[in-house]
């Protein structure tokens, strides 16, 4: 860049552009290394807590956090976020299918899939950055996907500030965006962090029905629902399938309870909108073939997490719901599913219970050779003659968890 320009106003025309393209919020800090950040990413490494994601690793968190590895002279670092809130549902918007056993989507995965989206905007950005200053920007650019640890670079930049459940909080749009960070050779002018906290609010803490923020500021990823529904390609741990209520695909609880997000704004980014996945048929979900999967869910996040992924977080929600209603289409899957599909059918129907899911459940017992689906559908069987005996396990038996 031409040293001889000056600063403020190639920074002030940078956010301009930003803006002009969509982005709903721009600041800058420098390419300095994220050494403190670098050392608690590790620790969370070595405390486990980071257990299940192996491409989370310490060699990927040295090098997210050395700007200059990334990009060598690099000099700043243009940190974004796209509002992703689809606002409230509109009558006609959710699955088409009279009202059943449904379950929910964490807004973030209901419209196109962001990787695209932001870095489409992202690569518009450095090319309208060099048709503005007449020259060749030196840059790399990263959503979620790539080493750089976003939220250390948007809270530095004073984008917003951490949340006690981990996330990034925003003044103007609360925790409901996606960040993107521009690593570039531009000279710019550093934006200040912001002095603000959560104080001692712990709504996000005390909500958590899994216990995975384990700590202001720590989650304890195997305990996350965004993790066991997206992450997880085996068996959900049975101690935590009657906490993830009826999720399917990610999570929204720490972000609801938020009190920063109670004024958020629809965004305005067509990509997000409702697109008929503010709820889910789970019925239906149990019958979907890879070919309906993939014409259902294409370019969304939600192609992640796979069909038989998908299915098998269906038969947790359907257990949690307790709805009888539910007992054909488990009993179809715990016949004809796939192995991990059958072993979370068989936990469901003995959550729901009732004459007709015992008959299904030893009619399956017969005929399977799966030691593990084979496991599941003892321990249903056993919990199933354990309530006749004992009575109901919990207030509210059969009536599910929804208020």
């Amino acid at each position: 860049m031409n040293p001889s320009r000056d600063k403020t106003v190639i920074t002030t025309r940078v956010k301009e552009e930003a803006l002009a393209l969509g982005f709903d919020l721009v600041r800058i800090t420098s390419a300095q290394s994220f050494s403190e950040d670098q050392k608690i990413a590790l620790q969370r490494i070595d405390d486990g807590l980071m257990d299940g994601l192996p491409w989370y690793n310490a060699a990927r968190v040295r090098r997210g956090t050395e700007p200059e590895e990334l990009l060598p002279d690099a000099k700043s670092i243009i940190c974004l976020a796209l509002n992703y809130f689809p606002g409230p549902r509109k009558e006609g918007d959710g699955a088409d299918f009279e009202p059943g056993p449904t379950g929910q989507i964490a807004r973030y995965a209901r419209g196109r899939d962001y990787h695209r989206v932001m870095k489409r905007k992202m690569r518009d950005l450095v090319a309208a950055l060099n048709e503005a200053f007449g020259t060749t920007v030196a840059a790399r650019w990263y959503v979620d996907d790539g080493p750089m640890l976003d939220r250390a670079a948007a809270a530095r930049a004073g984008l917003g500030w951490f949340g006690k459940n981990s996330n990034i909080l925003t003044r103007e749009l609360g925790s409901w965006v996606f960040l993107g960070q521009i690593v570039t050779d531009m000279e710019l002018e550093a934006d200040s962090e912001l002095r603000k906290t959560c104080g001692s609010c712990v709504a996000c803490i005390d909500s958590c029905p899994t216990g995975a923020i384990v700590a202001p500021y720590v989650i304890d990823n195997n305990r996350c629902i965004s993790y066991q529904t997206i992450e997880n390609r085996g068996p959900i741990p049975p101690e935590l399938r009657p906490k993830m209520l009826d999720w399917v695909f990610g999570c929204d609880i720490c972000q609801e309870v938020c009190p920063v997000n109670r004024k958020a704004q629809p965004t305005a980014e067509p990509s997000f909108a409702n697109r008929g996945l503010e709820v889910i048929d789970l019925a239906k979900l149990l019958d979907l073939t890879d070919e309906e999967f993939k014409k259902r869910f294409a370019g969304t996040p939600i192609m992640r997490a796979k069909r038989v992924g998908l299915q098998r977080n269906a038969c947790v929600a359907l257990g949690n719901l307790r709805e009888a209603a539910a007992v054909p289409a488990l009993s179809k899957a715990l016949a004809t599913g796939e192995p991990l599909v059958r072993q979370h059918a068989a936990w469901a129907l003995g959550e729901i219970g009732g004459d007709e899911a015992i008959a299904c459940l030893e009619k399956a017992a017969v005929g399977e050779n799966g030691s593990e689906v084979l496991a599941e559908i003892t321990a249903a069987v056993s919990n199933l003659k354990e309530r006749l005996e004992t009575g109901p396990k919990s207030p509210g038996w059969g009536e599910g968890f929804r208020q």
